[in-house]
């Protein structure tokens, strides 16, 4: 899939890289204005992160944390479209040595995350709108009770209009609203 170059990288190494897009709507990358926003929110505590980028896409997110200074991410999609998008951007930006990108169901991939004992620090969670919301929630409990790590953030991307989801264990810290997008920030129940 050839995309084009309309969005960028905001910040860091690769700052004014362009990313490849979709053409066509199988994938919908979040915004430049949304994602400098998120970012502007997470702040430093990005460096230094294990970053966990889910239905990831362009890959758009879990690189502007990597160009911010994130010493890891991991990338997973189902799409083939998707993973050749995710290389593609990851090449551009020189940051693929600090990326391992999997192609595969999300709930598979994320058991295999488990079954290795993986935790993150901070997670981004973009699925497709028409997602169900059971098992958006089977996918929040699976990344709030195995794989995000105590301290950790979990940033969820949906539409403006959609109710916030609660979840056991974690707590809503934020929610903010972009025209028709919602970032709904999570932490663990009793972080400090």
């Amino acid at each position: 899939m050839q995309g084009s170059l309309k969005m960028r990288v905001i910040a860091g190494v690769a700052k004014g890289r362009k990313l490849y897009t979709p053409k066509g709507i199988s994938v919908r990358p979040t915004s430049d204005r949304v994602k400098e926003a998120m970012f502007n929110i997470i702040g430093p505590k990005v460096i230094d992160t294990k970053v966990l980028d889910v239905f990831a896409g362009t890959g758009n997110l879990g690189i502007e944390a990597l160009s911010r200074g994130a010493s890891e991410a991991i990338f997973i999609d189902s799409k083939a479209e998707a993973i050749e998008l995710i290389k593609k951007n990851l090449e551009i930006t020189g940051l693929k040595s600090k990326a391992v990108v999997i192609r595969a169901d999300v709930e598979k991939g994320l058991k295999n995350l488990i079954k290795d004992k993986q935790k993150f620090n901070l997670i981004f969670l973009d699925p497709p709108y028409g997602i169900s919301v059971s098992f958006l929630n089977a996918i929040l409990f699976m990344l709030s009770s195995y794989l995000l790590d105590a301290d950790g953030l979990l940033v969820l991307e949906r539409p403006a209009k959609a109710n916030p989801i609660t979840v056991e264990g974690l707590e809503i810290e934020s929610i903010r609203i972009y025209g028709d997008t919602a970032l709904m920030f999570y932490r663990k129940k009793g972080h400090e």
